[in-house]
């Protein structure tokens, strides 16, 4: 029973940090309730039993990742400052393909989720098999995506800061020809 209302709070707070991060004007805000998610989901890990998980979730995404995200707002962005909502065909044509994403992914999970069972053990899987099934690369393995997943990043980092840098040269001779 506790379980349950532990599970149905944090379903709750992931609910509604989720929408207002994504419905948030101010940026800085909307990284701190993607941070509240982060770690609801970290909750539910707990619950569940997955101690490992909830520590790589806590460690690289609420601490790792947020802090990414952080510093690349400030660099790219005044933070003070809001963001200016869409109107008309563009609030529309999103939320049109929004609910066709909607239900095409409710289609693939009910055409398909029963397919799944089949294929999960029941014993469940070792730390060296998730290890090697993580940091191998032979078919089935995901050290390819891993690598691609950091070179994504970094250049996310430096396309962050080339962005930063333009927009304070931009700033700095504009202040120049203004005197």
């Amino acid at each position: 029973m506790t379980e349950q209302i532990i599970f149905y709070l944090l379903a709750l707070a992931i609910t509604v940090f989720s929408i207002l991060a994504v419905t948030s004007k101010l940026i800085v805000r909307s990284a701190t309730y993607l941070l509240f998610v982060l770690l609801a989901t970290a909750g539910l890990y707990m619950l569940l039993g997955y101690h490992f998980l909830f520590a790589v979730q806590i460690s690289v995404y609420a601490g790792g990742i947020m802090v990414l995200f952080i510093m690349a707002i400030f660099l790219t962005h005044k933070p003070g400052t809001s963001v200016r909502t869409k109107r008309g065909w563009r609030i529309k044509s999103s939320a049109l393909l929004s609910l066709a994403g909607i239900v095409l992914c409710g289609y693939i999970i009910i055409t398909n989720g029963i397919r799944t069972y089949q294929f999960v053990e029941r014993d469940g899987f070792t730390m060296q098999e998730i290890g090697s099934a993580m940091l191998g690369s032979q078919k089935g393995q995901y050290l390819l995506s891993f690598e691609m997943m950091s070179i994504l990043l970094l250049a996310c980092i430096v396309g962050a800061i080339l962005i930063a840098r333009k927009t304070k040269t931009t700033d700095h001779d504009t202040n120049e020809t203004d005197q």
